[in-house]
């Protein structure tokens, strides 16, 4: 299983969060490219060739995911995201089940040395339940926290962590959704309330 990779880039007064992932029941490798949260543009390749091929596994998967999330990176570094982003596949790939992960309550979330979030997965707009949620909280100086999870009926979690609230600008969270063999992962960066 690949957990994907995420980077933030900025180029310019912009910053871009790159997210990666494979999509095991399409049989592709996706790039998606979000700026202030908004998804911009895709790049997705498709392994379904490779697959009937004795020497292709994980390993391979896993490089083709990293050099398709390096040349997505080298494209924005050099402003050039747009060229490199698909447009003759759009309308494949907005046909293919989308799956999303949305934070709830991303105003109000510490109270009490607690850190809490309630997140819903969807797709396409609906509530997904049983799609199972791996958190990693980071902090610095400190090592990284991981907790699951599991959606309820409606496509809610959430999950409570003890943090300091003076932490948390420096902190973030990655939450990752599994749900039938499909997967989407986040990142949300913390601050401390004003």
């Amino acid at each position: 299983m690949i957990f994907g990779f995420n980077t933030d880039v900025k180029h310019g007064d912009t910053i871009y969060h790159v997210q990666s992932e494979a999509r095991e029941n399409e049989k592709l490798l996706q790039t998606q490219v979000f700026v202030r949260g908004r998804c911009i543009g895709k790049k997705a390749i498709s392994y379904a060739a490779s697959v009937a091929q004795d020497n292709f596994g994980d390993p391979q998967k896993e490089q083709q995911l990293r050099d398709l999330h390096r040349l997505v990176l080298e494209a924005i570094k050099d402003g050039k995201v747009e060229s490199i982003l698909d447009r003759a596949d759009a309308e494949t790939l907005a046909a293919i089940k989308q799956l999303d992960v949305q934070w709830e309550n991303a105003a109000s979330v510490h109270v009490e040395r607690n850190l809490t979030m309630r997140l819903r997965v969807t797709e396409d707009g609906s509530g997904v339940p049983g799609a199972r949620l791996t958190f990693r909280f980071a902090r610095p100086d400190a090592a990284p926290f991981y907790t699951q999870g599991v959606t309820d009926s409606s496509g809610s979690a959430s999950i409570s962590i003890e943090v300091e609230e003076s932490a948390l600008p420096d902190s973030s969270v990655m939450v990752q959704a599994n749900h039938d063999g499909r997967t989407v992962t986040r990142k949300f960066a913390l601050r401390k309330a004003e």
